[in-house]
């Protein structure tokens, strides 16, 4: 598949928001990763995701967590504890796509968050998530053009 294929985009979202969804689980339970992946695996929509990215992203966010809310925290404006799980975990993956995911552009990560955020998140989530993330895409990738 190339780059553009729609189809690779939509296993893609989809990945996306299986991993928000395992990373709010795990933000909730503290649940052992390897369990709750287990657990997605068994859900109708995930024959239909690209199963290596969401490894990746909720494996590689989960086990980063710790660096990665050091990064979009001092992004934020408010407490980590104020933030809503649904948003700290939109946070953590796309913070770890930013870091991990140079090949996806900031952009991309950047509308991919805030339509999770839409869909998954408060009122005024998605605004949040566009904030915080436009700040931080410059500091994960200084080098990557603010037009890329």
């Amino acid at each position: 598949m190339t780059r553009t294929d729609p189809r690779r985009r939509s296993t893609r979202r989809l990945s996306r928001l299986i991993a928000v969804q395992a990373l709010y689980q795990w933000l909730l339970t503290g649940q052992e990763l390897g369990a709750i992946e287990a657990f997605l695996r068994e859900s109708e929509d995930f024959p239909d995701c690209d199963a290596g990215y969401f490894q990746d992203c909720f494996l590689g966010a989960a086990r980063q967590a710790d660096a990665l809310r050091e990064r979009f925290g001092s992004q934020c404006d408010r407490p980590l504890a104020q933030i809503s799980p649904v948003e700290h975990a939109i946070l953590l993956l796309a913070s770890y796509e930013l870091a991990a995911h140079p090949e996806v552009p900031y952009r991309v990560v950047i509308n991919e968050a805030v339509e999770l955020a839409k869909s998954l998140g408060g009122n005024e989530g998605h605004r949040y998530i566009n904030g915080v993330l436009d700040r931080l895409w410059p500091v994960l990738r200084p080098h990557e053009p603010a037009h890329g």
